[in-house]
């Protein structure tokens, strides 16, 4: 059993999973600082760690009567008496008032174990994050990603540490939907890719441990086409987003369609992925329909289901 000692982690970025990611740990007892670029994004930042705050405890009050409501990264069993789940809801409520935030990069560093890098899915943003954070960051530091579709190996050389450094990443709704793909490049250091899956499971987590970097590691690999196709058809005016997620939903019997998962998602990061592609700065093509469309909903702050709105008003 590899030797795990986190104890001080930071969580750069509170996007819709930075916001999760911090929340989480914090509730797995561990300390935890979130940086943000500005105080506007640490005002931003407020709200979403406030909505956490209300989702695990009603979903944990909810847990009391209704098995169904049990979520797995909340507990490894489902069989908690009401007297736990209390415990459990302190637990929360600890978490919540325990998160410190910070525009320092001098303070978000000098402490960590471990750096949790939940930045946009843009490379112009990442690189000059991991220079400047790595004037800072002391020698025990182990830094991963939780990048979407960006290989760790395309930023190991500017974090200063390439063998300490590796891909975490979070699915959606963590403290249900709770996977964490843990991912090294060529470079990465055995001893911390094991002990990044071991914080993995000490933060509930089930560790999906792959073999090589594969763009878009096993889950998005699935998804990402999934939700193109989702996207593809609403670009075209084929059918609407509800429509789109009741065939999905109705022919499958999966709880949601494609629409609905990209506003958990988060526009902005969908829009970010497809930017990536070169036909996406090409008038007339399919990508450019769809970044065009995407930013239209983006300038009127349909953000997605945490701004209350994306395809759906929530």
């Amino acid at each position: 059993m590899v030797k795990m000692d986190f104890k001080n982690v930071t969580v750069a970025g509170s996007g819709v999973l930075g916001s999760q990611i911090a929340f989480q740990t914090a509730f797995k007892g561990f300390d935890v600082t979130i940086w943000l670029r500005s105080e506007g994004s640490i005002e931003r930042a407020k709200p979403k760690l406030e909505r956490l705050k209300g989702i695990y405890l009603q979903t944990m009050e909810a847990w009391k009567t209704n098995p169904q409501a049990y979520c797995r990264g909340f507990a490894d069993s489902p069989d908690l008496s009401a007297d736990e789940i209390d415990a459990l809801k302190e637990k929360v409520v600890e978490a919540f008032d325990s998160l410190k935030m910070t525009t320092s990069y001098e303070e978000a560093a000098k402490d960590a174990d471990l750096i949790i890098e939940a930045i946009a899915e843009d490379p112009a943003q990442k690189i000059p994050f991991y220079e400047e954070l790595a004037k800072y960051m002391p020698e025990k530091t182990v830094l991963v990603t939780n990048s979407s579709t960006l290989l760790p190996s395309a930023f190991a050389e500017y974090t200063g540490r390439p063998e300490k450094y590796l891909a975490l990443h979070f699915a959606n709704n963590i403290w249900a939907q709770n996977t964490a793909e843990v991912m090294g490049h060529p470079g990465t250091d055995q001893k911390y890719y094991d002990q990044v899956a071991e914080f993995a499971k000490a933060i509930g987590m089930v560790p999906i441990c792959l073999k090589k970097e594969q763009p878009a590691y096993v889950l998005n690999t699935l998804l990402v086409p999934f939700l193109g196709a989702g996207l593809e058809l609403w670009a075209k005016d084929v059918a609407d987003p509800e429509t789109i997620d009741m065939t999905w939903e109705l022919a499958t019997g999966a709880p949601n369609g494609p629409m609905k998962i990209i506003d958990v998602v988060g526009l902005t990061t969908v829009y970010n992925i497809e930017m990536m592609k070169p036909e996406a700065q090409e008038p007339g093509t399919l990508s450019n329909k769809i970044v065009t469309a995407l930013k239209e909903k983006i300038d009127k702050g349909e953000l997605g289901i945490n701004a209350g709105k994306g395809f759906y008003e929530y």
